[in-house]
């Protein structure tokens, strides 16, 4: 796979310290199936926690795991997870819960236990589009170290309305420094890529996923491939796309990013054009 490119020194500097292990590590790859693992992070979701579980059970691809970090939910959370872990046992599912300090903090939980192949994550309000995703996902990592795929927002995941539809293109060329970005619940990536890339970035609140899957792309020369058709209905209301003020910290935070990792001036091309491509996916969605 090659060493990452890393644009000026202060980002060689920041690659290394969210690096745990050394970059440019290639691990033998496994003959046997591939196992995919599947990361939930949920605080206080007890209305929608069992739909997420259910769908990952639902998938008709047999070496799954699925691990879930609860924040220490006060609604009842971990009792619903208890009462699915207790009528299915041997459930291909750990649950911990504990303090944690958001999202991120959880998510690189998850990167540190996976023991799959490859791994990705699912959010407590989300759930797979059909039952054949994880088999679409472990077609396209065969020839891919990276893939992604087309999302849908959803009211609720009883009728399924759907208000907007996330299309991107596999990668066009300089795609983050266009706008372009892969929807972050579509995303997943062999070991080797999370060896290389490290673990999200706890300073960053509301585009750490961003600058994951930046410098995933940007800093390394893995493949990218697109997984056909819809991989995930996402509940619209996300905490990046709860409110404006929302959308405006997202956005800001991304162009950090991109000034740290690309060297982007104070404002670029991308400020611009990524908040302006989602007005696309509002158009037939409902």
């Amino acid at each position: 796979m090659g060493a990452p490119r890393v644009w000026n020194t202060k980002a060689k500097a920041a690659l290394a310290a969210l690096c745990p292990l050394e970059t440019g590590q290639t691990p033998a790859y496994m003959a046997t199936a591939m196992k995919i693992s599947i990361i939930t992070v949920c605080f206080n979701a007890a209305g929608s926690i069992a739909s997420t579980i259910q769908s990952v059970l639902a998938q008709d691809y047999p070496h799954k795991e699925m691990l879930i970090f609860d924040g220490g939910s006060t609604d009842g959370t971990q009792d619903v997870v208890a009462a699915i872990l207790a009528d299915m046992p041997d459930a291909p599912i750990s649950f911990v819960s504990e303090r944690d300090t958001g999202m991120y903090d959880a998510l690189n939980k998850g990167l540190d236990r996976f023991t799959g192949d490859a791994v990705g994550a699912l959010n407590a309000d989300d759930t797979y589009h059909s039952p054949a995703v994880l088999s679409q996902i472990a077609a396209t990592l065969d020839r891919a170290a990276i893939v992604h795929g087309d999302l849908d927002f959803v009211t609720d995941h009883n009728t399924k309305r759907v208000v907007r539809r996330w299309r991107v293109p596999e990668h066009p060329k300089g795609g983050f420094r266009a706008g372009w970005m892969p929807a972050h619940p579509t995303f997943y990536v062999r070991r080797e890529v999370v060896d290389a890339v490290g673990r999200y970035d706890l300073s960053l609140k509301t585009a750490s996923d961003y600058d994951f899957m930046l410098r995933a792309i940007e800093l390394n020369d893995f493949s990218i491939a697109k997984v056909p058709g819809t991989m995930v209905d996402m509940m619209q209301g996300g905490r990046s796309t709860a409110s404006l003020r929302s959308h405006v910290a997202h956005n800001l935070e991304a162009l950090k990013a991109r000034q740290k990792w690309l060297g982007a001036g104070i404002v670029d091309r991308a400020l611009i054009a990524k908040p302006a491509s989602k007005i696309g996916q509002f158009i037939g969605g409902r």
